[in-house]
């Protein structure tokens, strides 16, 4: 086999593995955006419980009847932990910015404040926006 022949299949096989890879690149950013956005839709979650625990089991309309309340009842306790779950965070990251604070420059604490008016408008309406600054 000729050198020039040789130098034409690696390049032939490098860009057909650089597809792969740009390929796969875009998939997988596709699926995660995916899950990010299914998981930050959680209003109806007794409904996605449901529906999932109904798919999954085959349950009769008779059964789905009789498990609803407690099935409501776990959604209602996962909502109640997850909206815990945010305040807590929320609060973690408001103390440390508030002890992070006195260590910046007056330039500093403005992108600081800017990050903080840009996260707050891009919580949705039910969440709690106040910031411990």
């Amino acid at each position: 086999m000729s050198a020039p022949l040789r130098w034409k299949l690696l390049a032939g096989f490098l860009l057909v593995f650089l597809a792969g890879l740009v390929a796969g690149a875009f998939l997988g950013a596709a699926q995660a955006r995916h899950h990010r956005l299914d998981f930050a839709h959680h209003g109806s979650l007794g409904e996605k419980v449901r529906k999932r625990m109904q798919s999954r089991l085959d349950l009769t309309p008779e059964q789905m009847a009789r498990g609803a309340p407690s099935l409501d009842k776990a959604a209602r306790q996962l909502e109640e932990i997850r909206a815990q779950t945010g305040r807590r965070v929320h609060e973690a990251f408001a103390a440390a910015d508030e002890e992070l604070t006195p260590y910046l420059t007056p330039q500093q604490r403005a992108k600081l404040k800017a990050l903080e008016v840009r996260h707050d408008s891009n919580r949705s309406p039910d969440t709690d926006n106040s910031r411990g600054m």
